[in-house]
């Protein structure tokens, strides 16, 4: 059975040899890296997985994020991802349960806010359809790179504040004014 612990609390090494082996060496040239450009992830909504023995087994990080409509008003959301599972340790449960934590904490209200943030992630719409994640609403959204529009998945409990067009982007100032939600 998987231990969730913070983020914060694995070293950093630790977690980028994950992200490698699951993801290639090759991973800082994907768009979702373009889209965070700059940002720190969010430690209320990143975990860690470990197995039995306290092993990284997964982890999950959440970033700060906007959909920058045409006019050029940001829209803040949470972006998902990477969520990376150790390969040969997949299909164990650590991916759903690292899911379930940062989603938990996500509808929780992580930062006092009256209402969850949408979220949005590039993935396996097969997969990520179980916690309500889909393209139905991403089809006028652009990324700063190559991806395939049914892979943009939106979340959100209210879909019709989701603009209709934009382009993903770092969160590059948040609600109340700072540099976004860095350690919310």
């Amino acid at each position: 059975m998987a231990t969730l612990v913070p983020l914060a609390a694995i070293d950093p090494h630790l977690v980028e040899d994950l992200l490698d082996t699951a993801f290639g060496e090759g991973r800082h040239a994907r768009t979702a890296y373009r889209i965070r450009e700059g940002m720190d992830w969010l430690e209320a909504l990143s975990f860690a997985a470990l197995d039995d023995e306290d092993y990284l087994a997964g982890t999950i990080q959440c970033w700060p994020v906007a959909l920058t409509d045409p006019k050029g008003r940001a829209h803040p959301m949470i972006m998902v991802g990477p969520v990376a599972v150790m390969p040969g340790r997949q299909g164990e449960g650590f991916g759903k349960a690292l899911m379930a934590a940062s989603l938990g904490a996500i509808d929780a209200g992580f930062d006092g806010g009256a209402a969850p943030l949408p979220q949005v992630m590039i993935g396996d719409p097969d997969y990520y359809d179980r916690w309500d994640f889909t393209a139905a609403h991403t089809g006028g959204w652009h990324c700063p790179g190559p991806f395939e529009q049914h892979r943009l998945l939106a979340r959100s409990g209210n879909p019709a504040i989701l603009s209709a067009e934009g382009m993903l982007g770092p969160w590059a100032t948040s609600p109340t004014g700072g540099g976004g939600p860095r350690d919310a």
